[in-house]
């Protein structure tokens, strides 16, 4: 979980940041606390900044990016981090989104406390006479006159971030005139819809995945159907290839026939001519009954006269018999 919180000086942004780290267990990064850690311990971007503070000047922006760069990078950050005092203006949001992109993580909101500057300078009379009826020392920056700066300091300079995050649809604007635990609990309704609609679309994106095959798969099908030894049939680009080819031959065979010579064309017809005359030939042949009776009388000539006289010799018996 990654948060900005929004709001003029006042509006309960450390009393809120200070809730959310306890209940995600995440940081808060406050510009502020981390310039003064880099000043105290003397590292190179304190060094530098420590004479910028001391005059009261502002600590330039590439600056501040990289204090915040080196902190979100700490195994603390890891779960998530609640950004307090940073960014302030426009140009400084814009090299956030820049480091967020490098780092490739994202924002998951921008919480926005709004107030009503009248009463929060009521509010904040009241709490600095508790203090000092409670004998409690008061700070320089927390009167209604120091207020009334930062008021304005926040509206010139600050408050362009609500419509730049407004266009990245990032902005959640909440009532911060409720009372602190109003407000934390209307955050936190917040923050669960954001999540709620975050693993509807993570589950979308899976369903959408799951039905369709991923490129290893595709790329992979082709090879797996090459390997199969089930015969399958040419793609229609090959089979037209090959009738082309056939197509081709036919072509050559007709002019090498033309092309012969005279003498073979001639031979073919008289080939032609012999095969029609033995056709007639067989046609004039008397059929296979009548020539094997003409083949068997070939065969046995005498057999049918010795019928014949046999049968001539029994008829003159019954005629001497008859006289008798």
């Amino acid at each position: 979980m990654r948060l900005i919180l929004l709001g003029p000086p006042g509006a309960g942004k450390g009393t809120q940041a200070h809730k959310l780290v306890q209940r995600h267990g995440i940081v808060q990064l406050s510009t502020g606390e981390m310039l003064r850690a880099a000043v105290a311990a003397e590292t190179a971007v304190g060094l530098k900044v420590k004479d910028i503070m001391a005059s009261g000047g502002l600590v330039p922006d590439e600056v501040v990016v990289g204090i915040i760069s080196d902190r979100i990078e700490q195994p603390d950050a890891k779960a998530g981090f609640i950004l307090d005092g940073f960014p302030r203006t426009v140009p400084q949001a814009q090299a956030l989104d820049e480091l967020l992109k490098k780092k490739h993580l994202k924002l998951d909101a921008v919480v926005e406390l709004r107030v009503n500057e009248s009463a929060l300078l009521d509010r904040v009379e009241a709490r600095v006479a508790q203090m000092r009826e409670r004998g409690e020392e008061v700070r320089i920056d927390d009167t209604p006159e120091v207020l009334s700066k930062r008021l304005a300091s926040y509206r010139a300079q600050t408050e362009p971030l609500v419509h730049y995050y407004s266009e990245k649809r990032k902005l959640v604007t909440i009532d911060g005139m409720m009372s602190i635990e109003q407000v934390s609990h209307q955050i936190e309704h917040v923050l669960k819809a954001l999540s709620a609609s975050a693993a509807e679309k993570a589950a979308a994106k899976a369903r959408k995945a799951a039905k369709k095959p991923s490129g290893k798969a595709a790329k992979a099908a082709p090879g797996k159907a090459a390997k199969s030894k089930t015969p399958t049939a040419k793609p229609p680009k090959k089979a037209a290839k090959s009738t082309k080819k056939a197509g081709k031959t036919v072509k050559k065979a007709s002019k090498a026939t033309k092309s012969a010579p005279k003498g073979a064309r001639k031979a073919a017809k008289g080939v032609k001519k012999a095969t029609g005359r033995m056709a007639v030939a067989a046609r004039k042949r008397p059929s296979t009954a009548k020539s094997g009776r003409a083949a068997k009388a070939a065969r046995n000539p005498a057999r049918k006269s010795t019928k014949k006289v046999t049968k001539g010799r029994a008829n003159t018996a019954k005629r001497l018999t008859k006289r008798r």
